[in-house]
């Protein structure tokens, strides 16, 4: 987020402080909202102000827009605070966080199915963001350098990827001078098409996006489709076109519940894939990896040495500080989870993912884009003409504390409304079908304020999802286990 330096002036004196509501020594005067203190405060003083003001924040728990982890174990909480005052970048200093950056690169390798006999490399990032940034160079300049083998001018990259992306790609295109060429939505398809992305592939495309997890709709993209597509056409046209996975949201929920989905390096075309570990990967904000299939994928000169701090280091990044404990939480989730763990924990989140569309859709006045076939994602519209829109819906579900987004889709579907939950770990069993009963009630006081009748279903939730649900999955493993035979809500 971009913030603006505040205009202050001696007359607005009210909007130049902060007013403590507590009379007790410390917090019985005026604090600087916008200007640096003179004098300090008590640390539990300034802990209860900045307590306080947070209070206003949306609850995580009832927040079904973020596709952001929002709980971990206790055990995970402790070891981050015990590496917060830890610089990832200070490899001689801190060894082991560089060994465990090592251990999960390889681990994440060998999920996506590298072969064994290529040298895939890797590194963490902040963010999916930043790793997109990372992957879209190294096609850039590997496109570059084949273009110069061949006597070819360099000087007009273009990427192709559907109009559903996230922004960072669009970031990445403009910061890096390549030209976007995005794939058009259609009012009955929300992810690339795949002929008409072959349609825009030209000798100067550094690679085609594809999606492991819509953003808008949680679908996958038939990334299967499109390896087989570029392969038809590179070959009649003597190209070397890529494939890069956007696996932000999919790369840990695809490799559990779908194993045998085609979408990773299994496919010879796909180079390179980042995924978000602070999201489905359960780690807190911010940690991002980049994998590519081989070192001969990520171009040398876009590597720096670093010597400083003792020893020579090789460093790819748009960042050098950074926070270790990311890394050390995502290797926890890593062990103590192992394949099962996150088997579980995806297959609990499924459940109440399809339980949601099922409830959802019963209610009546709903036509639904997601069911949480792919991502345990739940996207829906309003069906015919009600008197109100998404937006109003959202907004009265505000109310009771759920953030539920509206919003409208990609081009060229930007004329669908539509909202969207993300089931995560915190979003139990009990919780999902209270979620269901407060849209009932939202939508029940929309009729009335609007006194016209929208046929919604007046029955109860069914029995809720019969899986473990929200953290029960992430139990020990005898809990784990309890829950699966039990079924229970509570």
């Amino acid at each position: 987020m971009l913030s603006k330096k505040v205009a202050i002036t001696d007359e607005d004196q009210e909007a130049r402080r902060l007013i403590p509501t507590y009379a007790r020594r410390g917090l019985s005067h005026p604090i600087c909202r916008y200007e640096m203190p003179d004098e300090p405060m008590e640390p539990d003083d300034a802990y209860q102000l900045i307590h306080d003001e947070l209070s206003l924040d949306g609850n995580p728990e009832l927040n079904l827009a973020t596709f952001v982890t929002t709980w971990m174990d206790s055990e995970a909480d402790r070891l981050m605070t015990e590496t917060a005052n830890k610089n990832a970048i200070d490899w001689d200093e801190y060894p082991q966080t560089v060994e465990l950056q090592d251990r999960c690169v390889n681990m994440l390798s060998r999920l996506y199915n590298a072969p064994e006999h290529q040298q895939s490399v890797g590194t963490a990032t902040v963010g999916s963001s930043e790793a997109i940034h990372l992957a879209g160079l190294a096609m850039k300049w590997r496109w570059r350098k084949s273009q110069e083998a061949k006597g070819l001018p360099a000087d007009r990259p273009n990427l192709v990827m559907g109009a559903n992306v996230q922004v960072c790609w669009e970031k990445f295109a403009r910061y890096f001078d390549v030209e976007p060429r995005y794939v058009p939505l259609a009012d009955d398809r929300f992810v690339i098409g795949v002929n008409e992305a072959m349609a825009m592939v030209d000798e100067n495309t550094i690679g085609v996006v594809g999606i492991l997890g819509s953003t808008y709709t949680g679908e996958y993209e038939p990334v299967g489709e499109l390896n087989a597509a570029l392969d038809r056409l590179c070959s009649e046209r003597g190209w070397d076109v890529p494939i890069h996975v956007d696996a932000a949201s999919g790369g840990f929920v695809a490799p559990f519940l779908q194993p045998d989905l085609a979408w990773d390096f299994r496919l010879s075309r796909v180079r390179s894939i980042n995924v978000s570990g602070h999201k489905y990967g359960l780690v807190y904000p911010g940690v991002g990896w980049v994998i590519w299939r081989d070192q001969s994928d990520l171009p040398q000169e876009l590597i720096f040495t670093v010597d400083y701090l003792g020893g020579s280091h090789d460093n790819f990044g748009l960042n050098f500080s950074r926070g270790a404990s990311q890394i050390v939480a995502q290797y926890y989730n890593f062990i103590r989870l192992g394949r099962q763990g996150y088997r579980d924990v995806m297959q609990a989140l499924a459940e109440t993912a399809s339980w949601l569309a099922a409830e959802i859709e019963a209610l009546g006045p709903f036509e639904m884009l997601g069911r949480g076939t792919d991502l345990p994602v739940v996207c829906f519209r309003l069906a015919g003409s009600p008197p109100f829109t998404v937006f109003d819906l959202s907004d009265t579900l505000r109310q009771r504390g759920w953030i539920v987004p509206a919003y409208a889709m990609a081009p060229d579907a930007e004329d669908i409304a539509v909202l969207r939950i993300v089931v995560r770990e915190g979003l139990s069993a009990d919780m999902a079908a209270e979620l269901v009963s407060d849209i009932r009630a939202a939508l029940e006081h929309l009729e009335a304020k609007t006194a016209t009748p929208v046929s919604v279903a007046a029955a109860k939730p069914a029995g809720a999802p019969g899986g473990r649900g929200g953290r029960r999955a992430r139990g020990r493993p005898s809990e784990t286990n309890k829950a699966k035979k039990t079924r229970a809500i509570c």
